[in-house]
């Protein structure tokens, strides 16, 4: 920069140009280290004073969600030279903790070793460990450089970072442990290494689950007769699961047989590892196999009765309206009957899984859900709801989120509507019922957050589960509207009550749109999966349920939009004049104010995308000498708070966003 430039400038100006300049070259650093290019990035720094230095190479870039500074990025694609001429020529701090990448996953809190480690880079990790990096500095949910290669089974990286202090006693927020990660994973000699070095094989994850659990779970059998061979015990998770069972759910065949012929498991604990190995080939969505299942099936039923002094009987419970009320086969005779009959095998299936797992465990519901769109892709729509409510009513009892499940009854009850089928009234019902409890259950997730999960993930959990529940509503209310004489009194009641309780809740949308918004606003995402078919919005049908069950006409969103605002912005008045005119009219009679200011000083009527909304607003409303005075107080910056009843404070609010309220 020229000194005649310099003399010209304000220091505010310098400044500005300066951070330009900075911002400029952190970038150009950060691509050099990503890519590897030692040479350019010592060219860049080396020139620039030591302060200077500190500030460009201890900055984080953010790019394409990972957040890192100039070693971690180096560290984490491995650029070895990068890495050696920042620590040996600019002493970065080496516990600098980024936002990183790996394999879908987003991990929060990876120092340079941890990323090197989990990537795989032997010499990156040599280099930084010699510079004095900490081999236990672990991430944000506890997990260390060596679980980190652990999971990727680098056994030379393991051996290396145990030689250099790292502790593998150091397990995850789960209390899941390195030796449990190497486990599920297949890696068979880090297993092996760790279990000579004094890992415990019985240490618990807060599911209960061992190694063994997770090894048999996934299928690796050979580490499952490691573990054993290390005196790891044979426990229950917390779903009362063994590893011989979690291997027969996952359909594990060979862990399975291998587990089954150990002196410690009981004929019993054979009888249900095989039964529920049959049961879950028959609705497993991957490894469906009706064949394998009969077989098992079979087998289990013969080694009941394989004993004539000792044999063991089902103990049965209460039959499942889902499964058509199957009673279990108790005999082989009975099992053998239903060899060739499909439809029967399924449901035997799903009982038995039902019985063995019981219905407090995570694992039932998936193969239910299956099984019903199965009969959904054959146009079985009764069939599939029963299931599907079913799975439902398990995740809801146990407090499983069910943000996919409602979005599936969206998908097909609108699928039904589109083909001319009505779905079920009291079935829609059931439906919303559970979006208003999953929907309570979310709020009060957020009002009392998880310390390591943070809010956002269950923002976008809630955001999920209201844009859905908004598709349910927009059916109701069709089917309301199509059918009215159709529906008992006492069914229409229940849904009313449904969404008025839905409005009370209060909940809104990330930028504050509540359910009155979003059912008048043409920008409303709606999944594409058959719902599209039925739900378009604005649709002055929601509107009116929502506006009739107490939906607040004058709530504002995050830039102070009224429901009001928003669909005076509606364009396609050409096509749809009756959409715009009903929703007008519905706010207005509810008590929607035409003078609401919102963030830009406008007014639903100084808002209007079209003339056809500018006639309407101007025919039908009245302002009323309440609404005058309330915009003179704001107009004028009266002070009002406090000098007003309460009820007026949020009145006078409406009008304007003012500057003083005191």
């Amino acid at each position: 920069m020229s000194s005649k430039k310099l003399t010209n400038m304000s220091s505010t100006e310098i400044a500005q140009e300066d951070t330009e300049i900075s911002l400029s070259l952190i970038t150009r650093l950060y691509y050099a280290a990503r890519d590897g290019m030692a040479i350019v990035l010592y060219g860049l720094l080396s020139d620039k004073p030591p302060g200077k230095i500190d500030y460009l190479i201890n900055q984080k870039v953010l790019e394409d969600g990972q957040k890192c500074t100039l070693l971690i990025i180096a560290a984490r694609y491995g650029h070895v030279r990068v890495v050696k001429t920042l620590i040996d020529k600019f002493k970065p701090d080496l516990e600098q903790e980024g936002i990183v990448k790996f394999d879908g996953y987003v991990i929060d809190g990876a120092t340079a070793l941890w990323c090197a480690a989990g990537a795989g880079h032997l010499k990156t990790v040599k280099t930084l460990v010699k510079a004095g990096a900490d081999v236990n500095h672990p991430t944000k949910t506890n997990s260390t450089p060596l679980r980190a290669a652990c999971f990727e089974g680098r056994l030379d990286i393991v051996k290396y970072l145990i030689d250099h202090g790292a502790n593998i006693h150091i397990s995850n927020k789960f209390n899941n442990t390195c030796l449990m990660i190497a486990a599920n994973n297949g890696h068979l000699d880090v297993v092996n290494f760790l279990l000579k070095n004094n890992a415990d094989p019985n240490e618990k994850a807060l599911c209960g689950r061992t190694a063994l659990h997770f090894a048999a779970e996934c299928g690796h059998t050979q580490i499952v007769s490691e573990l054993l061979s290390y005196g790891t015990k044979i426990t229950k998770n917390v779903s009362g699961m063994t590893p011989l069972i979690a291997a027969a759910e996952r359909t594990c065949t060979s862990v399975v047989e291998f587990l089954a012929a150990r002196t410690e498991v009981t004929k019993r604990e054979v009888i249900d590892a095989y039964e529920l190995l049959g049961a879950s080939y028959a609705n497993d969505k991957d490894l469906y196999n009706l064949t394998l299942a009969y077989t098992y099936l079979h087998k289990a039923m013969e080694l009941r009765y394989s004993d004539p002094n000792d044999i063991v009987h089902k103990e049965l419970g209460e039959t499942v309206k889902a499964y058509e009320h199957w009673r279990e086969c108790d005999t082989l005779e009975k099992l053998e009957n239903i060899k060739n009959n499909p439809n029967s095998l399924h449901m035997e299936s799903l009982a038995i899984r039902e019985r063995i797992l019981g219905p407090d465990s995570p694992e039932l519901p998936h193969p239910i859900i299956f099984r019903g769109a199965v009969f959904a892709d054959n146009a079985r729509f009764d069939r599939c709801i029963d299931l599907w409510l079913h799975a439902l009513k398990l995740r809801q009892l146990h407090n499983i989120s069910a943000v996919k499940d409602l979005l599936r009854f969206a998908q097909v009850f609108s699928q039904m509507i589109h083909v001319g089928v009505d779905p079920d009234f009291s079935q829609v019902i059931n439906v919303l019922e559970a979006c208003v409890t999953e929907l309570g259950r979310n709020k009060n997730k957020i009002q009392n957050p998880d310390p390591i999960d943070g809010i956002d993930q269950y923002m976008e959990e809630m955001e999920s589960n209201i844009t859905t529940t908004l598709y349910i509503l927009t059916i109701l209310s069709k089917l309301i509207t199509l059918n009215e004489k159709y529906y008992n009194e006492a069914d229409v009641s229940k849904a009313r009550y449904l969404v008025h309780k839905l409005c009370a809740l209060k909940v809104k949308m990330r930028d504050g749109q509540t359910f009155l918004h979003l059912a008048v606003n043409s920008e409303t995402p709606v999944d594409d999966f058959h719902t599209d078919d039925v739900c378009k919005f604005p649709c002055a049908d929601t509107a009116k349920l929502l506006i009739q069950c107490g939906a607040n006409v004058n709530a504002m969103d995050d830039e102070r939009n009224t429901p009001l605002h928003v669909i005076v912005c509606y364009r396609r008045v050409t096509n749809d004049f009756m959409t715009l005119y009903l929703i007008i009219m519905e706010l207005i009679e509810a008590g929607a104010h035409i003078d609401a200011v919102n963030s830009n000083g406008k007014t639903p009527y100084e808002s209007v995308a079209t003339g056809v909304a500018e006639i309407l607003l101007r025919t039908h409303t009245k302002l009323s000498l309440k609404c005058m005075a309330a915009k003179a107080v704001k107009t004028y910056n009266l002070s009002y708070c406090g000098h007003v009843p309460r009820i007026l404070e949020s009145f006078i609010e409406l009008h304007g966003p003012g500057l003083n309220q005191g």
